[in-house]
C-alpha cells in the first residue's frame, strides 16, 4: 500500500479532497499545491515508483515461492484504492492476505488506518488478513540509508569533509509530521524514527544527528516539530556549516522529497549559508524490495 498521488494536474483538486476527507481545498489551497506541483514538472513521479516497487516485490516473491503470491497496489488517496485491491484479490481467488505499507514507521493515525480499511474490507471477502506494521529498523533499510548517507556526504566535497572533521556536520533525519493528537497516547511513530537515525547514525559513523519533521498539514492544530526549515534556519547559530538531510520516512521520489527539500529546504539552507544535501531515495532498489518480500513471506506463515 502506498499513499497515493494526483495521475494528472487535472486530478489534483480531486486528490486533495480525498486527503482532506472529503473537504474540497479552498482556491487559495489549491493554487498553493498545484504550483508546488507545477515546480516539479506537474505531476510527481510516486506513481511510477511505487508500480516498480510492486513489480520488484512481486519478482522476489516469485523467486522464494513461484506461483504462490499475487501483488497488488492499494493506494490510500488515490486509485487503485485500498479496498479495490483487496476485491481484485478476492476475485483471483486467494486465500489469505498480507498487507505491508511502502513506509517503515508506524502511527495509528497512518499505517494503522491503512491497516483498519484493508482488515475491513477483507472481513466482508471473508479473507484472513495478516499485517507488516513497521520495518524501521530493519537491517537491510539501515543499511541502504547509510549507503545514501555517505554518497549525499560525498556530493559535498571538501566542504562536507572538513565539516565533518571538525564536527560542525550534522545528519538531520526527517519524516512526515503528524498532529500531535494522532501520536499521543503511547503511539510509537516519532520513537520509530529516532530508532532509524540511532541506526543510520551508528552505521554511518556520525556522531552528530538530530530530528526534523517536515510537510506538516496546514491546519490550526500543533503538529510534531521542529519542523525542518526552523532547524535548518538555526544551524548556525549551533556551529553547523553542513548538513546532510535523511528523508528517512519515505521510500520514493515525490512531492515531499523533490519540492519540499530539494526545493524549499536546500533555499533555507543557502540563505543561512549551510552546504546542504540530500539521500538519494530507495525506489524499487531490488535489496529493499527482497527484504520487504521476506517480510510479507514470514507474515503470510501466521495465516
Amino acid at each position: 500500500m502506498a499513499y497515493g498521488t494526483p495521475p494528472s494536474p487535472g486530478q489534483i483538486e480531486t486528490f486533495y479532497t480525498d486527503v482532506r476527507r472529503g473537504r474540497p481545498p479552498s482556491a487559495e489551497q489549491l493554487a498553493d499545491l498545484t504550483r508546488r506541483y507545477e515546480a516539479i514538472g506537474g505531476t510527481s513521479p510516486l506513481s511510477r515508483h511505487t508500480a516498480e516497487q510492486v513489480s520488484g516485490i512481486q519478482q522476489q516473491l516469485e523467486l522464494r515461492s513461484p506461483g504462490r503470491y499475487l501483488c497488488f497496489l492499494g493506494n490510500k488517496h488515490s486509485d487503485p484504492h485500498i479496498e479495490s485491491a483487496v476485491d481484485a484479490l478476492a476475485a483471483e481467488g486467494v486465500h489469505g492476505l498480507v498487507g505491508i505499507v511502502l513506509a517503515p514507521h508506524y502511527s495509528r493515525g497512518s499505517i494503522g488506518e491503512y491497516v483498519s480499511r484493508v482488515r475491513e474490507r477483507a472481513t466482508e471477502a471473508n479473507m484472513p488478513a495478516s499485517f507488516v506494521e513497521s520495518w524501521h529498523d530493519h537491517e537491510v533499510l539501515i543499511e541502504l540509508l547509510a549507503e545514501r548517507v555517505a554518497g549525499a556526504l560525498s556530493s559535498l566535497g571538501q566542504i562536507g569533509s572538513d565539516a565533518l572533521d571538525n564536527g560542525k556536520l550534522l545528519l538531520l533525519v526527517t519524516a512526515h509530521s503528524l498532529p500531535l493528537r494522532v501520536v499521543s497516547d503511547g503511539d510509537p511513530y516519532a520513537d520509530q524514527l529516532r530508532r532509524t537515525g540511532e541506526l543510520v547514525a551508528s552505521a554511518s559513523g556520525l556522531a552528530r544527528w538530530d530530528i526534523g519533521w517536515q510537510s506538516a498539514g496546514r491546519t490550526p492544530e500543533p503538529w510534531l516539530g521542529p519542523d525542518i526549515l526552523e532547524r535548518l534556519r538555526g544551524l548556525p547559530d549551533e556551529g553547523v556549516e553542513a548538513v546532510v538531510v535523511c528523508p528517512a520516512g519515505f521510500t520514493s521520489d515525490h512531492l515531499e522529497i523533490l519540492y519540499d527539500l530539494d526545493i524549499e529546504a536546500s533555499r533555507v539552507a543557502a540563505e543561512v549559508s549551510v552546504a546542504f544535501a540530500r539521500t538519494g531515495s530507495l525506489n524499487a532498489d531490488p535489496r529493499i524490495c527482497a527484504a520487504l518480500a521476506d517480510l510479507v513471506i514470514d507474515r503470510a506463515e501466521e495465516l
